[in-house]
C-alpha cells in the first residue's frame, strides 16, 4: 500500500514540483490548497486544473477570514506589490505573518485525519533571505513539534530546502513537467507581470536552465 502524504499545493511552480516529486517517490498524494485571502485566485485555479488532470483528491480550503489578522503585507493588504529580485529589502512586504506555521498546522491536522505520515511543502533556499518560515531551522522546529502534537507523529518534508528555484526547475524538467500548468505571479492579470519578485526569480530560473518560460508576460 502506498504511503499517504499531504502536499501543501499553491499552484505555483515550487509546490507543483513538490507534488510531482512526491508522486515520483510513489506516495499517495492528497494536495491541499488554501485560500488565505491572497490578492487573486489564479494560482488556485491552476492548482485545481492540475489535480483534476492527475486525478488526485484535492481539497481547496477557504481560510480567507484570517487575513484580518495577517495585515501589513502586500499579498493580502492594499499595499503595492514590490518589483525586483527577492534579495531586495523591499520584498519583505510580501511576507505574510506566520503564514507557513498556520498552513502547516492545518495540513498536519488533515494528515492525522487521513492517517498520512507526512506533510510536504515547497520551502527552498531562494526564500531564506526574506522568509523566516522557509528556513531550515523553522522546518526542523516545526517537524519537532509535529512529532509530539498528536498521538501519531507526522513528518514535515521539504524536498528542496537546500535548493534554489534554478535547481527546482532543473529537477522538474528531469521529471518532464510542463510549467505552463503553473502560475507564480503576484498579480492575477491575464499575463504574468514579469516584474514582481516571483516573476523575476522564475524567469531567472528558466534563463539559468537555458529554457524559455511557457507562460506569457506583459513585458
Amino acid at each position: 500500500m502506498k504511503e499517504k502524504v499531504v502536499v501543501i499545493y499553491s499552484g505555483g511552480m515550487d509546490s507543483f514540483t513538490v507534488l510531482n516529486k512526491a508522486i515520483e517517490e510513489g506516495k499517495d498524494v492528497y494536495p491541499l490548497t488554501f485560500n488565505y485571502g491572497q490578492r487573486h485566485s489564479k494560482e488556485i485555479d491552476y492548482a485545481a486544473n492540475v489535480c483534476k488532470n492527475l486525478n488526485v483528491p484535492h481539497k481547496i480550503v477557504d481560510i480567507s477570514a484570517i487575513n484580518q489578522l495577517m495585515v501589513g503585507n502586500s499579498l493580502t493588504d492594499d499595499i503595492d506589490i514590490p518589483e525586483g529580485h527577492y534579495a531586495q529589502e523591499s520584498m519583505k512586504s510580501t511576507m505574510v505573518p506566520n503564514r507557513n506555521m498556520v498552513l502547516l498546522s492545518m495540513a498536519i491536522a488533515y494528515a492525522v485525519s487521513l492517517d498520512a505520515r507526512a506533510v510536504y511543502y515547497g520551502a527552498h533556499s531562494g526564500d531564506h533571505a526574506i522568509y523566516p518560515d522557509c528556513r531550515p531551522e523553522f522546518v526542523a522546529k516545526m517537524n519537532d513539534v509535529s512529532q509530539i502534537a498528536n498521538y501519531d507523529p507526522v513528518d514535515i518534508v521539504s524536498p528542496y530546502i537546500k535548493d534554489d528555484k534554478i535547481g527546482i526547475l532543473r529537477d522538474g524538467i528531469r521529471m518532464g513537467l510542463d510549467y505552463g500548468q503553473t502560475w507564480t505571479c503576484y498579480n492575477g492579470r491575464e499575463h504574468a507581470c514579469g516584474q514582481c519578485g516571483s516573476c523575476v526569480e522564475r524567469l531567472e530560473a528558466f534563463e539559468k536552465n537555458d529554457l524559455t518560460d511557457p507562460l506569457t508576460y506583459e513585458q
